[in-house]
């Protein structure tokens, strides 16, 4: 189970990490616009799905088409906590090969968001100074990693929650005998 876990686990990485480095080169550093984030977290979403393959694959072939909802879960969540550190990583890298100041163009775009909503004055001064030390913390890895961790991570419970409580149901999508 534990090669499983690495191989579909690698394959999610691969789903989730190459789409947003190639989508944060062609944006050249800016961050990325609404559609950019439906664009990530669809990858998100499609990344996840091979813990619905692995669970079912496993249930199917290894253990003769029937699976408990616990063994199903933790294959689930080793899966998912393999492909979010691949998605950290791949993060860190987009941010090492393009330069990008996400932190300070994120910071900027929200400062400006509450100057269209008409704060100012003292309000606003205490969000520039939030978001000022938002940009501080964001330079440390030990504070951004655990953040894009968390990005990703509740999606993959979520998928994992779910495949483990549908295929535990062995005439739910049934293994084809030959």
């Amino acid at each position: 189970m534990l090669r499983r876990i690495w191989i579909y686990g690698a394959v999610a990485s691969l789903i989730v990490g190459v789409p947003m480095i190639v989508l944060a080169m062609i944006l050249k550093g800016l961050p990325p616009d609404p559609w950019g984030m439906v664009i990530g977290f669809t990858t998100m979403l499609l990344a996840f799905s091979m813990v619905f393959l692995a669970i079912k694959r496993h249930r199917d072939e290894t253990l003769g088409g029937v699976i408990r909802f616990w063994p199903a879960l933790g294959l689930g969540l080793g899966i998912s906590l393999v492909a979010s550190f691949g998605y950290v990583l791949a993060w860190e890298a987009t941010l090492a090969f393009t330069g990008m100041d996400f932190a300070g163009e994120y910071a900027k775009a929200m400062v400006k968001a509450e100057e269209a909503k008409g704060v100012s004055g003292p309000a606003l001064a205490k969000f520039t100074a939030d978001m000022e030390e938002f940009k501080r913390q964001y330079a440390h890895p030990l504070y951004r990693m655990p953040m894009t961790l968390v990005e990703i991570f509740p999606i993959g419970l979520l998928v994992s929650l779910v495949s483990a409580g549908l295929l535990r149901n062995s005439r739910f999508l049934p293994a084809r005998r030959s």
